[in-house]
């Protein structure tokens, strides 16, 4: 059997989510549970066509088209700078969406910091610009050991986000990545995760008052949470539980892009996260044709896909 295309999966997975998304960036859920989200619309907060997707896409293939060579940070970053400044990677021409620590870390790059300093340190640095971006990794890593993965992880999450919790968050969000093209089941990856992942932190030396940030994702009951208890703003821990919330809440690709966006608030993350997981689960032949039709570059996205999946596949 055919190995599975599990790159091309998350990117379109991604890119459906974001674009989705982007149209109702900042509504809130009040107004979107009036109007809630079914289809590809456009024209909304960014004032963009259907299909158009933001930042996160743009960051996901920049950091794609640098993993295609392999794990350079300095390459990754240089990608970063030609998008920001030469809009390389962009869905019609201009950046129209770019977080403030993304925007603040890649003027660093721009201006000689070493890519592993870029990213902001402080506690209020954990924004979910990483995580929105960090899934192309995954296939550069999944063949070391976790303490490997997490190391490279940290160090490319540090390109834009240098804090600890960003850091985690990322390997949080690889590892449910890893399991699911292991085969598991949503439910089964959640649980091994939740199992898992407290003593993995601690055998790094985490502190336990930064373990402690995570602690709802190490409880058997947040996939019953009620949607009034799931927070879908740009932090970095709300956008991650959101993600696997939507996830664990639905039973299809569609579903889940859905309720992820119309949870509002950063609803172009909130989704590509979410949408990314998705893909990676049910596979990108899910994803309605008609979102896929509409979707800015598909044929581009789908390329660098294809090179990354060939470039990392065991051969």
């Amino acid at each position: 059997m055919q190995q599975r295309n599990f790159v091309k999966d998350g990117l379109l997975g991604l890119a459906t989510g974001d674009a989705l998304g982007v149209p109702v960036e900042f509504k809130d859920r009040e107004f979107l549970h009036q109007r809630p989200v079914t289809e590809m619309k456009g024209y909304g907060s960014h004032n963009q066509p259907p299909g158009t997707w933001s930042d996160d896409t743009s960051l996901a293939c920049c950091q794609a088209e640098a993993l295609v060579e392999g794990i350079d940070l300095q390459k990754i970053a240089d990608n970063f700078i030609r998008w920001r400044y030469e809009k390389w990677w962009t869905p019609h021409g201009a950046v129209f969406d770019i977080g403030m620590a993304t925007n603040e870390a890649i003027y660093r790059l721009k201006t000689g910091t070493p890519p592993e300093l870029a990213g902001g340190m402080e506690e209020d640095d954990n924004g979910n610009g990483s995580l929105m971006r960090i899934f192309p990794l995954a296939f550069r890593i999944c063949q070391n050991e976790e303490k490997e993965r997490y190391r490279i992880t940290r160090q490319v999450s540090s390109i834009t986000h240098g804090h600890v919790r960003s850091a985690i968050a990322c390997h949080y969000f690889l590892e449910f990545v890893r399991f699911l093209m292991e085969g598991k089941e949503k439910l089964e990856a959640f649980g091994t995760l939740r199992k898992k992942f407290p003593d993995f932190l601690k055998s790094i030396s985490i502190h336990p008052k930064e373990i402690a940030h995570f602690h709802r994702l190490f409880d058997s009951s947040f996939p019953l949470l009620p949607e009034s208890a799931i927070h879908s703003g740009g932090y970095v821990i709300h956008t991650l539980e959101a993600a696997v919330w939507c996830l664990l809440e639905t039973g299809s690709f569609t579903d889940a892009v859905l309720k992820a966006v119309n949870l509002g608030g950063d609803t172009d993350t909130t989704a590509a996260v979410a949408g990314t997981l998705a893909g990676v689960l049910y596979g990108a032949d899910t994803i309605p044709e008609i979102w896929l039709r509409q979707l800015v570059k598909r044929k581009e996205i789908e390329a660098l896909a294809d090179r990354l999946h060939d470039c990392v596949s065991v051969k």
